[in-house]
């Protein structure tokens, strides 16, 4: 079958362009080969990385119909049937065109250098930020081997399946919106450090990924580095982990990002559900100490009372006491699991 392909053609600090392909393609043909295609039969100057075809490299990271994506794990079969449960879900197939189409463009949050291919400096700088590394200290003492339990090595199995392809990277709305944010790559990767039996730096390490919104407290919870994820490492899931390891340690009055958790929480147990007459003022108030942010909440109160948004009762949802049962037993869980690993 003959597939249109349309890719986003650009050198640095150029506007994009879209220059499109026909190939004579199979479904089992992956991206990755199609792209070598195009280039060796008919466009040579056509950019982008490439190295293992195995998914094993994580070189071959693009975006691929407005996803990022690895072009060597993508084949046309299951591309266009993705296409086409979208086209069913939004769209009137009698608008379907001739041939079907496949976008490819470069990876976001990085700048282009050519074509396909992007600049990945701050990606690689973020991640040597986390010092995703055992400590020297722990390696001080040569005469043994540090040895650990199958149950202590199973703990890094899923972010140490990492291969560095910079998709969830590439997708990240909060990095998108800060630059300060490592990314759910880096702090993926922060994780493994934080349960690795072998080093010994973890309270050090909480406190420096416990940075504002430079580190976990960054993450918007969009889960788009999980859906994207080749090696279902779950970066998203990785940083709920290290919030939890802050969690324990930590007050209400450490900082603001700790108090909306541990606030939230709290107005879940006593009515089911927020209120919100509270929130702002426990969170951004931090319980009328902080007469700056109560101040900033004014504007907003006002807007939200003249539009009749603001509850000035508050009910408490119905099965109030399952869900304050279910929470105590995260908890429970949650330090029995600590305890465990102490």
């Amino acid at each position: 079958m003959k597939v249109n392909f349309n890719i986003v053609r650009q050198n640095q600090n150029t506007q994009p362009k879209v220059k499109t392909y026909t190939l004579e393609v199979e479904p089992g043909n992956t991206i990755l080969e199609c792209l070598n295609r195009i280039k060796w039969e008919q466009d040579g100057t056509l950019a982008f990385r490439k190295n293992c075809r195995n998914t094993i490299c994580g070189s071959c990271g693009m975006r691929i119909n407005g996803r990022s994506a690895l072009a060597c794990k993508e084949n046309i079969g299951n591309e266009l049937a993705r296409l086409e449960k979208i086209a069913d879900n939004n769209y009137d197939n009698t608008t379907a065109k001739s041939l079907p189409e496949i976008t490819i463009s470069p990876m976001g949050n990085m700048p282009v250098i050519k074509d396909l291919v992007v600049d990945m400096s701050s990606f690689w700088q973020n991640l040597e930020a986390v010092e995703p590394y055992v400590s020297t200290e722990a390696r001080k003492i040569p005469e043994r081997e540090f040895l650990q339990t199958t149950a202590e090595r199973d703990k890094l199995n899923q972010t140490g399946n990492c291969i560095l392809c910079g998709a969830c990277y590439s997708e990240c709305n909060a990095r998108e919106v800060n630059p300060d944010f490592v990314g759910p790559h880096a702090l993926a990767k922060a994780y493994r450090m934080v349960a690795d039996s072998r080093d010994d730096q973890t309270e050090k390490r909480l406190e420096k990924y416990n940075l504002d919104t430079a580190g976990v407290w960054g993450c918007t919870r969009c889960y788009y580095c999980n859906s994207v994820c080749p090696m279902e490492v779950s970066p998203m899931d990785q940083i709920g982990k290290i919030k939890q390891e802050v969690l324990v340690r930590k007050d209400q009055q450490a900082s603001r990002s700790i108090r909306h958790r541990k606030v939230l929480i709290d107005l879940v147990k006593d009515g089911g559900w927020i209120d919100e007459r509270k929130f702002g003022i426990q969170v951004v108030g931090n319980y009328f100490r902080d007469i700056q942010g109560l101040y900033s909440l004014g504007p907003l109160g006002l807007r939200m009372l003249a539009k009749g948004k603001f509850p000035l009762t508050f009910e408490p949802s119905e099965g109030t006491e399952t869900v304050r049962s279910l929470i105590e037993s995260v908890k429970s869980l949650d330090n029995k699991s600590s305890e465990v690993k102490q």
